[in-house]
């Protein structure tokens, strides 16, 4: 006899009848505990419960969802996001960094190296100016810059100034790539180049090393010694337009600059009162004074106005009657009382009053007037941009009545006339405009555009002037230098034609800019050169005759001479 039915366990996806009855163990203990009131049919009083099978649906739904969940999860990361990690993760092992390219050198005549690169302690390629004093021809460069975090922004060297600006692109390389593996702390796993680097192309220059160095040196310390602000000096080719040298007063240097330090030196270039940032051989405008007189010769001849031999009386000065006042008069003084001389004598001796009464006219003699002034000076040049191969190159002036009543709202004067004659008043040039105007007249009339590169091809316009009057100025000039205002040049190792003129400037004229310009050899000229110091003290022993005296004394002492004397 079976006192208790054995209830087996349910099956919770089926319901089945209980077919089998036996004595669990918790019953026992239950039975003799002899406790009453449990409901043994609904399990009540029994130590252990089946799980019930709503337990199992909840527990499979909730892992169904999750699975759901991770399965969208993995799906955004793969499929809307998946690029993105992957160039991440690739960056994160793969680091790209510029291989910069070295700038091309750049070299003058004969080889010289004037501009190289040289890698410095960190092993960054630096711009190396071997001939610092050429600063503001040369210029410099500005190197890439990085950011805060080490990343580079800019990664090409820019020429600033000079040379350096006027041919930044052929002296630029192209940069490259390089790839260099690492792991998650920074080891170097493996480095290639994937792009490689291309060097700039040399920049071949008509510069002559030594010749540079004199012509600078000499500039440079004639203007210190006497007190000068400022100067310029131009020695060009006068068959070809190339420049043998260029000099600029003051200077900066081009190391300094480009290296960024010493932050002093730096700083003493930005409050220069003197600008030496200024390139004063092509951007320096000066009042030229008496050097314009070889060109007025040449007009004046041309035009019909003198002939060689028309002499003027040079007494020191012009009386002028003034025309709307009875009794008053205007007188324009010379430098000196010279007597009477005709044209030859008048460009040797720089006679003032010969060329107030050529450039205005003055009692019987006709002048050229202020139209054709302005149209000789044009013709050669003057007050007009070269187009040398220089950046912000400046134009200079020749006054006009039309200037001076759109300027000044001024009437324009014969004495006005007379001074625009004798290159004062408001006249403005610059050394390479009259180095290229006195090599016009060294060769023939021909107005040579100047260059600063090697092969480049002559390029010119032809002044009407002819042959013969040419000549009556080249030998005005040459009578300069053998007995005249010049003679501080005269060698006789080396036959130079010249022109020497002061301008005088300031408020009260208490300044002088210094002139010379001239050719050589003066039979067969081969260069020119003008020079030009500004704003000295009125009346110093040194001037700019001496600035070519000093370059010349310094060539032939080294034996260059012959050498810049080219046979062609």
């Amino acid at each position: 006899m079976k006192f208790f039915p054995r209830i087996r366990r349910p099956n919770f996806f089926k319901k089945k009848a209980f077919r089998h009855y036996e004595i669990a163990p918790d019953e026992i203990f239950l039975d003799a505990t002899n406790v009453s009131g449990f409901d043994r049919g609904r399990f009540q009083g029994r130590l252990e419960l089946p799980i019930p099978s709503g337990a199992f649906v909840g527990l499979f739904v909730s892992l169904g969802v999750i699975a759901i969940v991770i399965l969208l999860q993995a799906g955004k990361l793969e499929i809307v996001n998946g690029s993105a990690y992957a160039k991440e993760s690739r960056q994160n092992h793969i680091r790209s960094s510029v291989l910069f390219a070295p700038r091309g050198i750049i070299v003058g005549v004969n080889g010289t190296v004037l501009v190289d690169n040289k890698e410095d302690a960190q092993g960054n390629v630096r711009r190396e100016y071997l001939f610092p004093q050429m600063g503001s021809i040369i210029g410099y460069v500005s190197y890439p810059k990085k950011d805060s975090s080490g990343r580079y922004y800019d990664i090409v060297e820019k020429g600033i100034a000079g040379l350096e600006a006027q041919y930044n692109t052929m002296l630029t390389g192209s940069s490259g790539t390089i790839l260099t593996e690492v792991n998650a702390v920074g080891k170097i796993y493996s480095q290639g180049t994937i792009v490689p680097s291309h060097k700039g192309k040399t920049l071949l220059l008509s510069i002559d090393a030594k010749s540079e160095s004199a012509l600078t040196k000499a500039l440079s310390d004639v203007a210190k010694r006497n007190d000068f602000q400022s100067g310029g000096a131009v020695l060009m080719n006068v068959r070809t337009g190339a420049i043998r040298a260029i000099a600029s007063y003051p200077t900066y240097n081009a190391n300094v600059l480009s290296s960024g330090y010493p932050a002093k030196t730096i700083a003493s270039y930005s409050t220069d009162t003197r600008h030496p940032y200024l390139d004063q051989a092509v951007q320096g405008l000066y009042a030229p004074g008496s050097i314009v007189k070889p060109f007025i010769a040449a007009g004046a001849l041309t035009d019909g106005i003198i002939t060689p031999n028309t002499t003027i009386d040079d007494k020191g000065f012009l009386i002028i009657k003034d025309p709307y006042h009875p009794g008053k008069i205007f007188l324009y003084k010379g430098w000196k009382a010279l007597g009477v001389l005709a044209v030859r004598k008048a460009i040797a001796w720089s006679s003032d009053v010969f060329f107030y009464t050529v450039g205005g006219g003055f009692g019987s003699q006709k002048g050229l007037g202020i139209k054709r002034l302005d149209y000789w000076y044009h013709q050669f040049g003057i007050g007009d941009k070269t187009g040398v191969d220089l950046p912000n190159e400046r134009e200079g002036l020749v006054p006009t009545p039309a200037w001076k009543e759109r300027v000044l709202h001024k009437q324009w004067y014969l004495g006005d006339t007379y001074f625009t004659a004798i290159g004062q008043y408001a006249m403005l040039v610059t050394p390479i405009q009259m180095a290229r105007a006195i090599a016009a007249v060294a060769n023939g009339g021909k107005l040579l555009t100047p260059t600063l590169l090697a092969d480049a091809s002559p390029k010119f316009r032809t002044i009407p002037v002819s042959h013969a009057n040419f000549k009556v100025v080249r030998e005005g000039m040459r009578e300069a230098v053998t007995s005249a205002l010049a003679w501080q040049i005269n060698f006789p190792y080396l036959a130079i034609a010249a022109k020497t003129g002061t301008a005088q400037v300031g408020i009260r004229n208490q300044y002088d800019n210094s002139w010379i310009e001239g050719f050589y050899p003066y039979s067969n000229p081969h260069y020119a050169f003008a020079v030009v110091l500004g704003r000295g003290p009125s009346g110093k022993g040194e001037d700019a005759t001496t600035v070519m005296k000093e370059f010349f004394q310094t060539l032939h002492a080294q034996g260059l001479l012959a050498s810049s004397t080219p046979s062609h």
